[in-house]
């Protein structure tokens, strides 16, 4: 996406604002969706509506490509990624508090099958018919998401105590759970200004065409399909939750720093299979720690609270990734964005993360 950006004739400010409107949408709607979802005690309605939204946020930049309507639809695109919130509780429901851990990422595993399928089937559809007809394939796997969402079963009325607007300061206040909060916004900070924002522009500039770009966004999410699975369940019983996570944020430490001084392709690749794996032992199982302890009534709007939080990253990274870019270059952009992974690993060392 940054590349057809580029080729449009956005800035690499421009671009960063374009990846940054995904996570800004997010930001702003998951805490009021978390709350209201666990008012009503209602999760499948938000789905429904999340991938209608899905659907819309990629037919409007097939009808009218341009960077203005990319970022319109990378907004939108981020009211539609606000319902994992929904998502993610509604399938963590299906297992007990204590494997939440492994609920998430179970799910987690099956999102990144969807990725993996999308970009790679994009990559080779952007070879023949251009980047524009991704959309257009968006659009459709969009429409039958949508058709699929109506036969989720209804939701068990679970007796519990009715949330309070109140109860979200016992979230605020919560040391452990802004930790983690705070280790989410690091993670998706360094990831949405690398492979979902800037990467791709180190691709194109060693020799990289639509379908190799593809390629390295599904090197990126191949390993987390296994991955996210195996840090939740295996990971966590021989390693630690701590342990899994100092290991997670090494390896994205380390390689975003060495992004920019990659010299062919193929080792490019190589850094996007390893950087996938950390990301996989990073991103579900801070999702899964955030509402590990925290009661019934609460969990969905604790999710919102921490996807919300997190957004900051995702706003953040690519914009000022992109900012750098432009006045020093990308590679003091991807060094810069690599330093914050140390700054979390620091976090985790000094405060630390309950087993």
């Amino acid at each position: 996406m940054s590349s057809f950006a580029e080729d449009m004739g956005a800035s690499y400010r421009m671009i960063g604002m374009i990846t940054g409107a995904y996570g800004l949408s997010q930001t702003i709607l998951r805490i009021p969706l978390g709350i209201v979802s666990d008012v009503f005690n209602k999760r499948k309605i938000f789905v429904v509506l999340g991938l209608f939204t899905a659907i819309f946020s990629a037919l409007i930049v097939f009808i009218l490509p341009s960077p203005y309507t990319l970022l319109g639809g990378r907004f939108l695109a981020g009211v539609a990624a606000a319902t994992w919130v929904n998502f993610t509780v509604m399938f963590s429901g299906y297992y007990k508090p204590s494997e939440s851990t492994k609920a998430i990422g179970i799910i987690n595993s099956a999102n990144m099958i969807g990725q993996f399928t999308a970009v790679l089937l994009a990559g080779i559809l952007s070879l023949y018919l251009g980047v524009r007809h991704i959309f257009l394939l968006s659009t459709i796997v969009g429409l039958m998401g949508f058709l699929l969402s109506f036969f989720i079963p209804k939701e068990d009325a679970i007796d519990r105590k009715p949330f309070k607007v109140s109860d979200l300061l016992i979230i605020v206040k919560n040391i452990d759970i802004l930790h983690i909060c705070f280790l989410g916004i690091l993670s998706q900070f360094i990831t949405f200004a690398t492979i979902f924002g800037f990467t791709p522009i180190v691709a194109s500039k060693l020799g990289a065409n639509s379908f190799e770009l593809g390629l390295l966004t599904t090197f990126f999410n191949l390993p987390q399909i296994l991955f996210s699975a195996l840090a939740g369940i295996v990971f966590v019983k021989y390693f630690g939750s701590k342990n899994t996570l100092l290991i997670g944020f090494g390896l994205n430490t380390v390689l975003c720093i060495l992004t920019p001084f990659v010299p062919n392709l193929y080792l490019l690749y190589l850094v996007q299979i390893i950087s996938g794996i950390g990301r996989a032992m990073t991103f579900p199982m801070l999702m899964g720690l955030v509402i590990r302890n925290v009661e019934p009534n609460l969990r969905t709007t604790t999710m919102g609270f921490y996807q919300a939080i997190y957004g900051v990253g995702m706003i953040l990274g690519p914009v000022l990734l992109g900012v750098i870019g432009d006045k020093f270059g990308l590679m003091t952009g991807f060094i810069t964005t690599g330093l914050l992974g140390i700054l979390a690993i620091i976090s985790i060392l000094a405060v630390g993360i309950k087993d």
